[in-house]
């Protein structure tokens, strides 16, 4: 039997690291395919590190590695519960478990980076939509309808050409910027949501 794992819109999956004697939680990380082939072949932990964009072999700095004694999926397969050995104090901060600190006066701080934007964007899209403003730019697009949208999206598009040919990074940024904003505005005026572009682009991985 093959064991489905249900991977995140950002092909992450989570992962609990256990203490296999214990059972005390240690830490949370999370796992793609290539983390989980890395950790099954191993047999120490291998995590994907959202903030370098890269695989992370838990440990490769500190020396406490994480040894895989199981793992085992959530009812769900969309958890993944590691049970595992380590070697020394599994959080940075010399901790032996990263769930050390009682929740008590709390904020909540947003995580503002990578593509989550632009599913926030295309939210206030829609707002706009669904809730006219005669000060919003988006809202004129929107009524000015599909041929308007389209034209500003060939001139991002040219524009976004011309800032990379002359290898201005940030212009390119920012024309780039415009583009997708154009391009979200479109989606809308459409009725396509966003999800089913990323399902194209998920097929295309292969």
């Amino acid at each position: 039997m093959t064991n489905k794992i249900q991977l995140d819109q950002n092909g992450l999956v989570p992962a609990i690291a256990q203490h296999a004697e214990t059972s005390e939680v240690l830490m949370m990380g999370y796992m793609n395919p290539g983390s989980l082939n890395r950790t099954l072949e191993s047999g120490e932990v291998w995590f994907y590190s959202r903030s370098r964009s890269d695989l992370w072999h838990k440990g490769e700095i500190s020396g406490n590695f994480l040894r895989t004694k199981e793992i085992i999926a959530d009812c769900d397969g969309d958890t993944l519960l590691l049970k595992v050995i380590p070697d020394g104090p599994a959080c940075h901060t010399g901790e032996k478990s990263c769930f050390y600190t009682k929740l008590s006066n709390y904020e909540f701080v947003d995580f503002d980076q990578g593509s989550n934007v632009i599913e926030e964007l295309f939210a206030v899209i829609q707002d706009r939509k669904l809730n006219p403003s005669n000060e919003s730019y988006t809202t004129k697009l929107l009524s000015d309808g599909v041929e308007r949208i389209a034209q500003k999206i060939i001139e991002e598009a040219g524009e976004v050409a011309i800032a990379a040919v002359t290898r201005d990074e940030n212009e390119t940024a920012e024309e780039i910027s415009d583009l997708l904003y154009h391009t979200l505005v479109l989606l809308s005026e459409m009725e396509i949501n966003p999800e089913k572009v990323w399902q194209v682009l998920r097929n295309r991985r292969g």
